[in-house]
């Protein structure tokens, strides 16, 4: 009987389920906002194959100790189609515990997205990517930069871009209604083009046309293409970025409120910093650049329209309670690298300039005559940013490309935005619990994009998990040294793989296409 017995035993173990993968020791936060519990999880084949107490074994093991185990982050708000071929390995988004990444966003985006895709295939990164068709680029394709409406064979034509983008698996339209040239369109267009993308099952994704003195009448507008299109609305980076509104964001989340108690399915994303970033040129008047960079030029060296676009850009510094542009500092200008990280006031001064409003708007003039400068605008207000955080239906992303370490000076956004959340609001802070912070970056963003399989820890799911610490996560990037990678996450796993290991990326390549 006793020989018996062994044998049995013997081949019970000889024929024990093999993973690729174990994770033993865990506390899983599922990403549904429930709370977490211990178990252990099996991967096999890039997906996850068991959780709990299961009998198995693999010559891979991760004891991590009572660490956090989640789903990988899902980051739907960036801008790395100019990017992702030259940096695959996406450092600064694994670093931060991003697994997959949604491009084409504020209207920007490769017009033909099966050619995109098929690039991202032939040369595969270390994160899932999605995109978005962009109306701006869209409108530059058809329109050139002309500050017009559409004719009829226009729009049209539109249209089929963005139907058949949606065809090709991108997962809604997105516009950024600041930008040239999406800000010359009129809300008409606007929704013509929501309509071609909502017929295919597409999310409206907006760069809503202000974010300042007049928020609400741009986040009435996005509400209203989506009521008009039928589609789901995401409301991009929402923020109140004008000092006379602080503390007024409890209004605009209302808004949003209101219209999904109308039926109309909106959200919002944000990144959990006071300063925005993007280009100089939207301290200019829009009209400036029509027609491209020389119609542009010939305006910017008239006399009398040049005293045109510096009133405007005066009249908006007051009405937003400042006297100088000390809040924009420019991350990356390419024609002088030395005022990187440098602000307005600061540059005025350095050049011996009057110390005046005039003179500092005269400066942002010339040096945007001169080429493209990226900027980081300090102008929003911590209590509105916990209070964006704090509301159900915000996901994190974080309105950045792929960063070449040490290059530039650019919004540490892009390095640390879901360690920040989960080290400052959520453990420094307590302004969000644990989980529910969690699903705001993963569950959540994967419902709203119709993401399948991804966005929790389940069997049958893609196996794109990150492990870290919660007493030790956070963000190390900041304004003044931007480049750094988060600290507490030990591990990042993309479809299976090891991409994260004790903190050092391992190279790996695994990430795929994520269609709609």
């Amino acid at each position: 009987m006793k020989i018996i017995l062994f044998l049995l035993l013997s081949c019970s173990l000889s024929f024990a389920q093999q993973y690729d993968l174990i994770i033993q020791n865990a506390r899983i936060v599922d990403g549904t906002g429930n709370p977490w519990y211990r178990g252990n999880i099996a991967i096999d084949k890039g997906k996850i194959a068991a959780i709990g107490q299961f009998k198995g074994k693999s010559k891979n093991i991760i004891d991590v100790q009572g660490k956090i185990v989640s789903p990988g982050f899902i980051d739907i708000h960036t801008h790395v189609e100019y990017t992702i071929s030259s940096i695959p390995t996406a450092d600064n988004f694994i670093h931060d515990g991003v697994t997959t990444i949604i491009t084409g966003n504020c209207g920007s985006s490769d017009v033909d997205i099966e050619r995109f895709f098929k690039r991202f295939q032939a040369k595969p990164a270390s994160v899932n990517v999605g995109t978005l068709i962009g109306h701006n680029d869209v409108r530059e394709f058809v329109m050139k930069s002309e500050m017009r409406s559409p004719s009829a064979a226009e729009q049209q034509q539109m249209e089929n871009l963005v139907s058949k983008a949606m065809k090709d698996g991108a997962l809604g339209l997105s516009t950024g209604l600041i930008y040239i040239p999406g800000t010359f369109a009129e809300t008409d267009e606007v929704i013509g083009l929501a309509k071609a993308a909502s017929a295919e099952g597409g999310v409206y994704v907006s760069h809503i046309r202000n974010e300042g003195a007049k928020v609400k009448e741009a986040i009435q507008e996005a509400i209203n293409i989506g009521r008009e299109a039928k589609m789901p609305v995401q409301i991009s980076h929402f923020k109140i970025s004008a000092k006379p509104l602080w503390g007024k964001s409890y209004e605009t989340i209302g808004m949003v409120e209101a219209a999904r108690r109308e039926g109309i399915d909106v959200t919002i994303d944000q990144y959990p910093y006071t300063a925005s970033s993007t280009n100089m040129g939207t301290m200019l008047p829009s009209w400036a650049f029509a027609g491209g960079d020389e119609e542009t030029h010939k305006r910017l060296v008239d006399s009398t329209i040049r005293k045109e676009i510096k009133s405007e850009m005066l009249k908006d510094l007051k009405a937003d309670n400042r006297t100088n542009f000390d809040y924009a500092v420019i991350a990356r200008y390419a024609p002088d690298t030395l005022l990187q990280g440098k602000n307005i006031s600061q540059i005025n001064k350095e050049k011996k300039r009057s110390e005046t409003a005039d003179s500092e708007a005269e400066l942002i003039m010339d040096l945007v005559d001169k080429g493209f400068a990226q900027m980081v605008f300090h102008k929003m207000s911590e209590d509105d940013v916990q209070a964006i955080v704090r509301y159900p239906f915000t996901m994190i992303a974080s309105d950045a490309g792929i960063y070449a370490f040490n290059e530039n000076q650019p919004h540490p956004r892009g390095y640390g935005s879901n360690a920040r959340v989960l080290g400052r609001y959520v453990r420094d802070f307590q302004a969000i619990g644990l989980e529910e912070a969690i699903r705001k970056m993963t569950s959540l963003p994967a419902a709203r994009f119709g993401i399948k399989n991804r966005g929790l820890v389940r069997e049958g799911y893609a196996a794109d998990l990150v492990i870290f610490d919660p007493e030790t996560i956070r963000d190390e990037a900041t304004f003044e040294k931007p480049h750094a990678y988060s600290s507490g996450i030990d591990y990042v796993i993309v479809n299976g793989e090891i991409t994260l290991k004790n903190g050092q990326h391992t190279g790996v390549l695994k990430g795929e296409v994520v269609r709609k």
